[in-house]
């Protein structure tokens, strides 16, 4: 069989590209291995799917540190705005929750990929699931896939969208690489980012603070120098083998990426008071002792921070949590004070890439055109999605990049097919 475009990968970037393609006339194939397409967009905010986000432009940009910028030029072609336009426009009704998180009214993952799957149904864009790609053969004017069952299929152009190698139950499983590899790509250090972050600590392995959820903290990472590298204010939440939540998942990377240099471990500091300066929160404290001597720390501090963290650091600075206040010198108040601002331990993994949300790596983009997503090296070859070394935080943001990398890729491959 002959196609003008063929996509491999059915997940957000694919989906779309397929679409993008058809919607130009390009007759269209789509293939994915698995038994179901947008398995990962089905599972993405759990469950609920968070499509995109509605902060400006520059924003959301800034929100994809792992090679934000290069996606300006597809962001001029079709942007998140757009992807809320494409998705209101398939009938899907989307709402904005905290910090410009997009997601259906509904709340159900299901009718995004519904709406994705009806689309290209209406496009006839033939879809074949269950089917797995062996290899590609490049030629001078078109190109061969291969697939495990020997059969050959010819196409113009082919469109790379078979993702990373993070939530492999999803069909992630790094198949692309070699693929891109032989077409002369370079791959760049895949690591996991968006991912629990592991730590030796003594009250780690004892498991003091397991399950403890802390609010709206500061959370900040230190490298070799003790210079900061960066700080997510977020919740998190101490765990069985280290730290996890939104804060550290935003961290991770940067965690991640020193450990990657050679550092053996990383200080990081959670800031429980973030809106208090030190000094302030000290003569605070102090205030209040002054004006009830005869209460005990523990019901003076209650409230600062949740109780067994609070337990935890009373320990920690050997004071008796039913000392009352004017039993307790200023430099003992100090260091409950010092562990409010700046509860410090060390780091030392995170959990592996198949647990990361996010595989960092990839794709260089240096060997890719940004405003068509073209391949440099080889002609009517395309990437797009977590193939390519482009990573975001958690919020909407990854979709995003996936999603306007697959509109760019599939228009430019229809267009280059037909001409």
């Amino acid at each position: 069989m002959t196609y003008q475009v063929v996509v491999i990968g059915g997940g957000p970037s694919g989906l779309m590209a397929a679409i993008a393609a058809a919607e130009q006339g390009a007759k269209t194939l789509l293939l994915d291995k698995g038994a179901k397409l947008g398995k990962k967009l089905a599972i993405s905010g759990g469950g609920r799917c968070n499509v995109t986000n509605r902060l400006p432009e520059d924003e959301v940009i800034r929100h994809i540190p792992g090679n934000g910028k290069f996606l300006y030029s597809a962001f001029s072609i079709f942007n998140n705005f757009d992807i809320i336009d494409f998705f209101e426009g398939l009938g899907v009704g989307l709402k904005e929750e905290d910090h410009g998180r997009m997601f259906p009214i509904s709340n159900k993952a299901q009718d995004v990929v519904q709406s994705l799957l009806d689309q290209l149904a209406k496009l006839h864009v033939e879809i074949r699931i269950k089917t797995t790609v062996k290899a590609i053969d490049y030629g001078e004017h078109s190109h061969t896939i291969i697939l495990d069952n020997k059969e050959k299929i010819s196409t113009n152009c082919v469109i790379i969208a078979a993702g990373g190698t993070s939530v492999p139950h999803t069909g992630s499983t790094g198949d692309a690489y070699p693929w891109a590899k032989k077409a002369g790509h370079t791959i760049t250090k895949l690591y996991p980012t968006e991912v629990p972050i592991v730590s030796n600590e003594a009250f780690i392995r004892n498991k003091s603070l397991q399950g403890l959820a802390l609010r709206d903290i500061a959370l900040s990472v230190y490298d070799e120098k003790d210079k900061k590298v960066i700080t997510h204010r977020m919740d998190m939440l101490f765990t069985h083998f280290g730290i996890s939540g939104p804060a550290v998942l935003r961290c991770s990377q940067y965690i991640v990426k020193l450990l990657m240099k050679g550092q053996r471990s990383v200080r990081v500091s959670i800031d429980s008071k973030p809106d208090q300066k030190q000094s302030n929160l000290l003569e605070e404290i102090v205030n209040i002792i002054n004006d009830q001597p005869k209460k005990s720390l523990k019901n003076i501090l209650k409230g600062y921070v949740p109780e067994r963290f609070l337990d935890f650091i009373l320990s920690k600075c050997e004071i008796d949590p039913q000392t009352n206040g004017a039993n307790i010198s200023r430099e003992k108040i100090k260091a409950i004070v010092d562990n409010f601002k700046d509860f410090s331990f060390l780091v030392n993994g995170s959990l592996p890439l198949e647990k990361a949300f996010v595989t960092g790596g990839g794709v260089s983009i240096k060997e890719i055109i940004p405003n068509t997503m073209q391949s440099k090296l080889m002609h009517g070859l395309y990437f797009c999605g977590e193939v390519l070394d482009i990573h975001g935080y958690t919020g909407g943001y990854n979709i995003t990049a996936a999603m306007v990398t697959g509109r760019v890729a599939g228009m430019h491959a229809a267009w280059e097919s037909m001409g």
